[in-house]
């Protein structure tokens, strides 16, 4: 069982910039990858970023490419998510993510408890 404690939300006016933290409870060299999803009010969680444990390669929403960026700390096993140029739309619940893949196809999703980040016009 993998826990995910997120810290680093906040509210921020649009254009300023806000540093997501996700502490994982175990290396994350176990874990195959992880990401940030967000969920704003009356719409679906969908994938921010996410970052590939073998390799370190990484996959960015069109909404955030350029502005955002995950990055990793081995030692620490945490990731974070770099949020410049924030916009109003930017407004949402930010949740961390880890997924094991096994064989056999198992794969066993972690999430955290989320934070929120808000961003004023």
């Amino acid at each position: 069982q993998v826990q995910l404690v997120e810290s680093g939300g906040g509210l921020v006016q649009a254009g300023g910039s806000l540093r997501l933290s996700c502490a994982a409870s175990e290396s994350i060299f176990s874990i195959s990858s992880m990401g940030w999803y967000r969920q704003a009010p009356g719409k679906q969680r969908e994938l921010v970023a996410l970052i590939i444990s073998n390799g370190g390669s990484t996959h960015y929403a069109d909404s955030v490419k350029g502005r955002f960026t995950i990055s990793r700390d081995n030692a620490k096993n945490t990731v974070y998510l770099q949020m410049n140029s924030l916009k109003p739309e930017d407004t949402a619940v930010y949740y961390c993510h880890a997924v094991i893949f096994l064989s056999a196809g198992r794969r066993y999703d972690y999430w955290g408890q989320g934070t929120q980040v808000t961003v004023s016009s």
